[in-house]
This record gives C-alpha cells, structure tokens and sequence, in this order.
C-alpha cells in the first residue's frame, strides 16, 4: 500500500537525485617562464604563476604578467568551449549528467627580460623629440 503522501517523497527524491549530479569545472591556468609573476585577468589580481582560477563562461580575457627586471605581458586569450558546452548540450552537461566534468584551459607565457636604456641614449632622444616638439615636425614622419 502506497502512503497517503507520495508526493513529497517524490520531490525530496528528485531534489537529491539532482542535487548529486555533476557539472562543468571549468578551470584557466596561467603558467610562466619564468615563474613567478603576478597574474592579472581582466584587471583582477589572479596571484602568481603558475596560477589557476576558475572561470564560468567562455569568452575572451585580458591576461597580464608583471615580473619584476622583465617586461610587462599582456595578452588577449580566448577560452574555446567544448562540443558539450554548446547550447542547448550546455544545460544538460551543467545540470545532468551523473559526474563532474573539468575543463581545463592552460596558457604558457614566456617573459622577456627588461631592456635597460642607457641614460644618454634616453636623454638624447629625449631631446631630439623636445625639439621636434618645438618646431613642429611630426614624429611619424607624416
């Protein structure tokens, strides 16, 4: 004999049948040669390489490295989904399937070292470009 409130059986089943499974992870690492610089995405500090965070939708990013005695990276990166993450496959791989699923994206960047300009070159061009400034020619060459 069946209880006189199936109902809320029902739904608690559902709710913890649900409530189990898996999703997407989705993960971007960022590692650098060298090691250690500071990672920025999207202006937001994202720690020091190698570094990983976790993202939620697929796009493009601004990612920056700063190091210092090397020169500032910056570079756009795209995130490419995977077939599963293609709407309207998106909803049941985020919602129901039995397992978790991680998508990892990794990027590797190779800092330069830090070009040092010897102070009377810099003072030289400084100069050639205040008087240029004086006389008004344009720097491009135009």
């Amino acid at each position: 004999m069946l209880p006189s409130r199936p109902l809320p059986l029902i739904l608690l089943l559902t709710v913890c049948a649900t409530a189990t499974t898996g999703c997407v992870h989705r993960r971007l690492t960022i590692r650098s040669q060298p090691a250690g610089a500071q990672v920025f995405v999207d202006g937001k500090d994202a720690g020091y390489t190698p570094t990983a965070v976790d993202f939620t939708y697929y796009a493009t990013r601004e990612v920056r490295l700063v190091k210092p005695g090397f020169e500032t990276q910056t570079r756009t990166i795209r995130l490419p989904e995977p077939w599963y993450q293609v709407p309207p496959l998106d909803f049941l791989s985020d919602n129901l399937m039995p397992i978790q699923v991680t998508n990892r994206n990794e990027f590797q960047f190779s800092l330069q070292p830090q070009v040092v300009v010897p102070r009377g070159e810099l003072l030289e061009r400084a100069n050639t470009l205040r008087t240029e400034a004086r006389i008004g020619v344009d720097p491009s060459g135009k």
